[in-house]
């Protein structure tokens, strides 16, 4: 039987809202603690802050019942008997984790501990990290036998968090006293037990009773390394398959043919074979970074994820390259953009490859409408409208009157357009496609130039029996 448990989350950014609401939805009790009021004030108005599936939804179940929001860390300490840290670790100019955020939440709660807790590190750390903290704690006077440092590192997705934390592939837990793993055990019960799939209204996914999902019981360092290794590798995955995909394009065979190929092989599987512009978000670049500098602090040669970055980074020059050579030259040209996220399903822009190819499709002199379902607000942050950049309403809108059309995101929306308006819209029917959402030979039966990614290029066959003009 699963047991209401109380439950901090500091931190009310992408990590720490999904974990507030979701542990909620498992049963327990939760306060969220964010030290920006403003943050705070529409989070309990209901405002979810960003775009994610079933997010708004539950946030709405729970606010100010299950879930509360405060400024009071110390409140939110004294109350509850796990807290889990889940504030923000930037990369700093040296490319390794600021853990600033960190320190000074470790350094408050420590403050206020009477009783003992349990503090999670949620977010994304370099190993060691927990040392580090446990150091913080005794430097502010806290007894060794008040609390436990945990890692239980995320795996969630942009788009589909919701669904990941509670459908995990794993739970992994990095405890080094059976203590703290008793207390992560008995709140993960609802999922592991698979009480919570049995519940009406329970969020669907791929977990049910039958097999719920497994709790990885590890050392803290460990766990720490996990998360690091496993967005690093995913990272490496995307960039080895951007780099066949130049191959495959330097002869013309199809990437999308050979990634298929690859996939079946029950080792490599097919997921992150998927070619584009490039890996971006809130995760992959720092994580990358962040795993490489710990590396090299300790002196690892960790040359590979130096090539991985190189890799990602070179796709966007790449395909801009691919948009010159369909239109020439590119200064005065009117491109339609269709995507500003780093994916689909989701608002953020933090290091999107759809950002970059803008910024240098300005700099090269051309003229952009863009659209996506969700980003632009964002986006207009960072890139205000101006002379030569307009953000518009539709798809169709972008594609007005421009010399080519532009594919920066993979939104589902934009793999079910109305592909003849498109060519009607466009000043040239001239799409290039760096999410390859469409089939080379559909487009071109619509009279599309059609370019994409790691498959050779697309024109119209020309009737060569029409009469020439006399």
């Amino acid at each position: 039987m699963s047991e209401n448990i109380k439950i901090a989350v500091v931190g009310s950014g992408y990590v720490g809202l999904v974990a507030a609401v979701c542990f909620a939805e498992m049963g327990h009790d939760v306060i969220c603690v964010d030290n920006d009021e403003r943050k705070v004030a529409a989070l309990q108005g209901g405002d979810s802050l960003i775009h994610e599936d079933s997010l708004p939804e539950l946030l709405e179940k729970y606010r100010n019942t299950k879930v509360r929001f405060m400024t009071d860390l110390a409140e939110a300490t004294r109350e509850c008997e796990a807290i889990f840290i889940a504030v923000g670790t930037p990369q700093s100019e040296a490319g390794d984790a600021d853990l600033s955020y960190v320190e000074a939440v470790a350094c408050e709660i420590a403050r206020s501990i009477t009783s003992y807790k349990v503090i999670v590190e949620k977010s994304t750390v370099p190993v060691y990290t927990n040392e580090w903290v446990t150091r913080s704690m005794e430097r502010n006077g806290v007894a060794r036998q008040l609390f436990d440092v945990v890692s239980n590192p995320e795996f969630l997705r942009e788009g589909t968090a919701v669904s990941d934390f509670l459908h995990p592939d794993r739970i992994v837990v990095g405890a080094d006293s059976e203590r703290a793993a008793a207390v992560l055990r008995r709140i993960y019960l609802p999922l592991t037990s698979g009480d919570y799939y049995e519940r009406s209204g329970s969020i669907a996914g791929s977990c049910n009773v039958a097999d719920p999902p497994p709790l990885l019981l590890t050392s803290t360092k460990s766990a720490e390394i996990i998360k690091h290794a496993s967005n690093a590798f995913l990272a490496l995955k995307i960039s080895f398959i951007n780099a066949v995909s130049n191959l495959c394009e330097a002869t013309d065979a199809n990437v999308e043919q050979v990634a298929r190929g690859m996939g079946l092989d029950s080792r490599i599987g097919p997921k992150f074979l998927r070619p584009g512009i490039g890996y971006g978000g809130s995760c992959f670049p720092k994580d990358v970074a962040a795993f490489r500098s710990v590396a090299e602090q300790l002196g690892i040669d960790f040359n590979l994820l130096t090539e991985v970055e190189k890799i990602n980074g070179q796709q966007k020059k790449r395909f801009l390259n691919k948009v010159r050579s369909a239109l020439w030259t590119l200064r005065g040209k009117r491109i339609g953009v269709l995507g500003l996220a780093f994916k689909g399903e989701t608002d953020d822009i933090r290091e999107s490859p759809a950002i970059d190819v803008v910024e240098m499709l300005l700099a090269e002199g051309c003229s952009i409408a863009a659209y996506d379902p969700a980003a632009i607000a964002r986006t207009q942050e960072v890139l205000p409208a101006a002379s030569n950049l307009r953000y518009v309403t539709d798809a169709y809108a972008a594609a007005e009157d421009a010399d080519a059309l532009l594919i920066l995101t993979d939104w589902a929306e934009f793999s079910n357009l109305d592909i003849d308006r498109l060519n009607q819209a466009l000043r040239y029917p001239i799409v290039i496609d760096g999410r390859n959402l469409y089939d080379p030979d559909t487009m071109v039966k619509h009279g599309f130039t059609y370019l994409s990614i790691g498959r050779p290029a697309a024109y119209p066959v020309r009737d060569l029996t029409a009469p020439s003009a006399s």
